[in-house]
């Protein structure tokens, strides 16, 4: 009886054991795969040229100025268009 036991303990435990190297090897296969892909799509990627970065960085440059003074503008006009209401009410 202990003898059917111990083989019946024996199979799930190598069960067990067959199921998480399995397991691993699946992950180990996942891995793989995702370090290729990134390998992949690594060979297309293109660096730009000296030109390219000059244009884009004056575009972003630009754009930054732009925004900057849109934003003074209107925190200016409703700075004080708030000033004007709060003194009509009495507020200041």
């Amino acid at each position: 009886m202990a003898t059917k036991m111990a083989t019946a303990g024996g199979e799930n435990g190598s069960f067990k054991s067959s199921k998480a190297i399995g397991s691993l090897t699946a992950k180990w296969n996942e891995l793989t795969r995702f370090l290729s892909d990134v390998r992949a799509e690594m060979r297309k990627v293109v660096a730009p040229g000296k030109k390219e970065v000059q244009v884009t960085t004056s575009v972003v440059l630009i754009t930054v100025m732009l925004f900057g003074v849109f934003f003074f503008v209107t925190d200016y006009v409703f700075r004080n268009a708030m000033d004007a209401l709060l003194k009509k009410l009495g507020g200041m």
